[in-house]
């Protein structure tokens, strides 16, 4: 049995398809992680038999909002939880596998990160998410971190569908053209992170550390726009958009800076883990074709 935190997510919808019986998903009301103690739940959930694994794919995402009311939040869920989680996995020698973001560097430059580069967060979300993740290398337990991009999904409240959602209301949008990264499809996420948790455990040696895991390629989220809107016209999905213009992000302030630059360097997940996640054109299309079929 691999538990399984996060039981309405996107990634958790993901993985709860791949894994199928093995994998018994856990919701807030069951374990909830922005309350202390809550790993108390998971030794009843397990009926004291320990798992064969523990998947972490519960976040405080909510970036905006954890610059004000939800600071504190985002600092217990994504922060102090994930290192009381890493201990209970530590005392039962099980794996612990868990996601953080690319929001933990400060986004300057053009090169893609690697996993030794210098963290910098520009914003309380990417500084939450930092802190678990130096809680989880510290403990000392086995694990794997995966720092990932863009994630989006077919049903989900994401970029993908609010996109979807403003061309068919709109004549005309407007989206940031200079912050950079990786579209990550959900499904391609979670096959990749599944994947390399098996194949960790087959070695003799498990090889916890922090490795990079999302989309191919790259473009902006202008790019991403725009090829949302192709696929969408080419269904004559109610679409009412005409363009999509290009915006520096200085023309749309959020309460949270966010990074230029969130390419990540992904090669020491296909050295290491032999995972590797395909281009991100080829998850959008497979998210198009999910959504409204083929």
């Amino acid at each position: 049995m691999i538990l399984v935190l996060g039981k309405n997510g996107q990634l958790s919808r993901a993985l709860a398809g791949l894994l199928g019986a093995d994998a018994r998903l856990i919701g807030r009301d069951e374990a909830d992680l922005s309350k202390p103690g809550f790993t108390q739940n998971l030794t009843k959930i397990s009926g004291g038999i320990a798992p064969r694994a523990v998947i972490n794919a519960a976040a405080y995402t909510q970036v905006d909002k954890a610059e004000g009311e939800g600071r504190a939040e985002a600092m217990q869920v994504n922060g102090a939880a994930v290192a009381e989680l890493a201990q209970w996995c530590k005392e039962r020698d099980i794996p612990l596998l868990h996601f953080s973001t690319d929001y933990v560097f400060d986004g300057s430059g053009r090169a893609p990160r690697n996993e030794q580069d210098t963290t910098s967060p520009v914003n309380a979300y990417g500084q939450s998410k930092l802190v678990g993740e130096n809680s989880l290398a510290e403990c000392g337990g086995k694990y794997l971190l995966f720092r990932t991009s863009w994630v989006y999904d077919a049903h989900g409240k994401n970029f993908f569908n609010t996109i979807l959602r403003l061309i068919g209301e709109k004549e005309n949008l407007k989206v940031v053209s200079d912050q950079v990264g990786a579209p990550t499809y959900a499904p391609h996420l979670a096959a990749a992170a599944v994947n390399a948790l098996n194949n960790a455990l087959t070695v003799q040696q498990f090889p916890s550390g922090l490795y990079h895991l999302c989309g191919g390629g790259e473009t902006s989220w202008h790019g991403f726009a725009n090829a949302i809107f192709a696929l969408a016209r080419t269904r004559d999905s109610g679409v009412r958009c005409q363009r999509i213009d290009p915006i520096p992000t200085t023309e749309y302030p959020l309460p949270a800076k966010r990074p230029l630059n969130s390419r990540l360097d992904c090669g020491k997940a296909k050295k290491i883990l032999g995972v590797s996640l395909p281009d991100w054109q080829v998850g959008l299309k497979e998210c198009f074709e999910e959504k409204y079929g083929r």
